[in-house]
């Protein structure tokens, strides 16, 4: 009875469904909601967002930017700590096995934090985890600092280690806590934000990276701590947002906290239609522990879902994006472009991929996941085809260092549209609260271990293939085009149990033939006894 609420001129209610549907001669109640005006805005879940990222994925684009600036000025380094501590001059390939290390490692604590990550967020939570991850970037922040002073480049790999374990936990942290923040309609637009954040810092670090800014000989070692300044940001903000609302009510059990926490980050009452979703979960895991990695690959029921994390992940690596950023350079100087100002040009890749992810994010909700994996990896085909053409004939054709440079761009652009972002939505949509921290795990270590053989065999492929080095990831982009548009189900505006219906489908194709066969013939089988006895 709303009649109460009538003539209320004090009354902030701003949007009353009462809805009722006739079935089968059956008289159906739908769920109202109340959203009180003075708090309908989702301003809490923005603010959220921005205080997560800031200090999460945005890290591991800017620590990947700022280390091309410094690259001269770091080998000098090195080889100056050689020469005043062993009296010995390096030849030029052991400065540039001794710079690879300093870059790789990053790959390889990435690595290590991808594992980390899934242990951390079931203690302590996914905010806390984020909290606590700012502790390998302090202690890797003041070891770069100081690291001149010491005359240690020792210290600048221990530095990139922990940095890359940051990386490494927030790259897996973040999504899942924005996954599990989100409402259903919303879910794949603030899980791709992080991608946006990512690609925001490889901007950001660009132009800090900047020979005018800290990108001097005399200021590398404050650019490459000061990453501390997002970290600090975070852990001013982030305390004062709640708690993931799933993981309070599933891992945690504290379904006061829960609505408290829906409460603050839609900004009106809880509908009970998400509640009861989250319930749903809630009672399909009751009794469950955590999942360990090695138990999803034994696990019949996820073997899809699976597979698919781990392709996507693995391709998002090897398709090589990062590797382009290698021939930007080049292929700006092919065009004319003086050396002073590749530097300024080099800043436009990053924005280019900036507003792609921005791109991505406003249409994932209209088009859905499969639609931009797939439509951004076909492009990505296709501009590779286009470049390595444009590679062959830049010597005989006087325009075709300019089609190069277009491809470029292009090909940045189809990386953000499609796997820059949907990759980190996808674990959050296809697994349960149990199962998604192993899940996350698992496709971090997929990225992290690709994202290291890229470092390392990248170098030999262009040495050997030369302008055909991106044949091998314009197949992989194929592939990977093939896969999403045979085998992965649109999640988008899907209910978790929706998803894993169309997943069982895969997981237990040739089974549920034989069960259908089965009752078939024992239905035939009933008849003919039936008959007989008649």
């Amino acid at each position: 009875n709303l009649s109460h609420l009538a003539g209320n001129k004090n009354s902030n209610i701003l949007i009353i469904i009462y809805k009722y549907t006739i079935h089968n001669a059956k008289m159906n109640r739908i769920h109202y909601t109340v959203c009180p005006f003075n708090r309908s805005s989702p301003l809490t879940l923005v603010l959220m967002v921005a205080s997560a990222a800031i200090g999460g994925t945005l890290q591991y684009g800017y620590n990947l930017a700022i280390m091309n600036s410094p690259t001269i000025f770091i080998q000098t380094f090195v080889n100056e700590t050689f020469l005043e501590r062993w009296d010995i001059q390096l030849e030029d390939y052991q400065v540039t096995l001794v710079w690879t290390i300093i870059v790789s490692i990053f790959s390889l604590g990435g690595l290590a934090g991808a594992i980390i990550a899934g242990p951390m967020t079931i203690r302590f939570g996914r905010k806390k985890c984020l909290l606590l991850n700012n502790i390998f970037l302090m202690s890797g922040a003041l070891l770069a600092l100081t690291s001149r002073a010491a005359n240690s480049f020792e210290m600048i790999i221990i530095s990139r280690v922990l940095i890359g374990i940051n990386s490494g936990i927030s790259m897996n942290v973040q999504p899942m806590y924005f996954g599990e923040s989100a409402p259903k309609h919303l879910r794949g637009a603030i899980s791709l934000s992080s991608a946006v954040f990512t690609s925001f810092g490889v901007v950001l670090g660009q132009v800090v990276g900047l020979r005018e800014i800290l990108g001097s000989e005399s200021c590398w070692h404050y650019l490459l701590a000061s990453n501390a300044i997002p970290g600090f940001i975070q852990l001013l903000t982030l305390p004062w947002f709640p708690e993931s609302p799933r993981y309070l009510l599933i891992d945690r059990g504290d379904k006061e906290a829960c609505i408290k926490a829906l409460r603050q980050l839609r900004g009106c009452e809880v509908q009970s239609s998400e509640l009861d979703e989250i319930l749903q979960e809630q009672a399909d895991t009751k009794g469950m522990r955590p999942r360990r990695p090695w138990e999803l690959f034994a696990d019949r029921s996820v073997r899809w879902q699976l597979i698919t994390v781990m392709i996507i992940s693995s391709a998002m690596q090897l398709c090589g994006n990062d590797s382009i950023y290698f021939y930007a350079s080049y292929v700006f100087k092919e065009a004319g472009i003086s050396d002073d100002q590749i530097q300024y040009i080099t800043i436009g890749t990053g924005t280019c991929e900036f507003t792609a992810c921005i791109m991505c994010n406003l249409l994932i909700e209209r088009k859905g996941r499969r639609f931009m994996l797939m439509g951004g990896f076909i492009l990505m085909t296709v501009w590779a085809v286009v470049f390595t053409i444009a590679l062959s004939f830049e010597h005989y054709v006087s325009w075709m260092p300019y089609l190069s440079m277009a491809c470029i761009f292009t090909y940045i652009l189809s990386f953000g549209m499609g796997p820059a972002g949907v990759t980190g939505v996808l674990p959050t949509e296809i697994f349960n609260q149990t199962a998604r921290p192993a899940a996350y795990m698992i496709a971090g270590s997929m990225m992290w271990i690709n994202l290291f053989v890229i470092g390392m065999i990248f170098p030999f492929l262009v040495s050997e293939l030369s302008e055909y080095c991106f044949v091998p990831f314009g197949a992989v982009c194929l592939l990977s085009a093939l896969y999403v548009g045979l085998f992965l189900p649109e999640t988008k505006g899907k209910s978790l149990s929706a998803i894993t219906s169309e997943f069982h489908k895969l997981n237990f194709k040739g089974e549920d033939k034989r069960k259908e066969s089965q009752t078939q013939a024992q239905y035939q089988l009933g008849e003919v006894c039936l008959s007989t006895a008649l």
